[in-house]
């Protein structure tokens, strides 16, 4: 009996079967309409990038175009695309006909204080005059009080250094600064003192030394002075 009683009481006051078949058509519209503007999103999105890419892709072969314009068929020769063999020119030939080259690039002039001197060690910015007005000279009477003369403090303040024995005196020894002064006065003058007179009889009556190469125990060599060639008939194989 309660099985049958809470059955009829669910189905007449709780569970409502023709409320709940008017909810789910509603849902399943609500998901049709949603579904298409879905796709419609979706298939926009699509035609949108196909458009940016072709936009692109034109972009990038109207500046290849530019770039590439010394490709042009003239009246005496034909281009690459514009080959004889063709019965109509080439896209890209029209293209090129249609677009003008690039323009050279103009060279950047280097600001004439971009040394290293403005970046080291603190400096980051190149030096800037002021263009505002001077301030007027100060006046040069003597300010009342325990104050030294000006010129005085500037003298004392541009006085030239004056430095220490210490600081003035050599590391070396005089001895030292002697033996190198030697060895540099050796270094600068000559292998010989001999004076070399040309257009003089001074060496008619010297004797010639004649090279190390070119003189030895056994005799002079006669290669390169009487012939060209060593010959030994001794070890000739035959007469020829």
């Amino acid at each position: 009996i309660q099985k049958r009683w809470r059955g009829y009481y669910v189905r007449k006051y709780i569970h409502n079967y023709y409320a709940l078949k008017k909810y789910l058509e509603a849902i399943s519209v609500t998901n049709e309409i949603v579904r298409n503007e879905l796709q419609e999103y979706t298939e926009m999105k699509e035609n949108e990038e196909k458009r940016k890419d072709l936009e692109k892709k034109e972009k990038e072969k109207k500046y290849q175009a530019r770039k590439m314009h010394y490709l042009l068929s003239t009246e005496q020769i034909a281009g690459i695309y514009n080959s004889p063999f063709r019965k109509s020119p080439d896209p890209m030939e029209l293209l090129l006909r249609k677009s003008k080259p690039l323009s050279h690039r103009q060279q950047q002039m280097k600001s004439p204080f971009a040394y290293e001197l403005y970046d080291w060690p603190t400096c980051k910015r190149p030096p800037t005059f002021s263009t505002a007005q001077p301030l007027p000279p100060i006046g040069r009477q003597k300010p009342q009080g325990p104050f030294r003369d000006t010129a005085e403090v500037l003298q004392q303040r541009y006085k030239p250094l004056e430095p220490t024995l210490r600081v003035a005196a050599s590391i070396n020894s005089p001895l030292e600064k002697a033996r190198e002064e030697m060895k540099r006065e050796e270094w600068r003058n000559c292998i010989h003192d001999n004076e070399f007179l040309p257009f003089s009889s001074y060496h008619k009556n010297e004797k010639y030394d004649p090279s190390i190469h070119r003189s030895g125990k056994y005799g002079q060599e006669t290669y390169g002075v009487k012939h060209f060639r060593e010959v030994q008939p001794k070890k000739w194989v035959a007469d020829k």
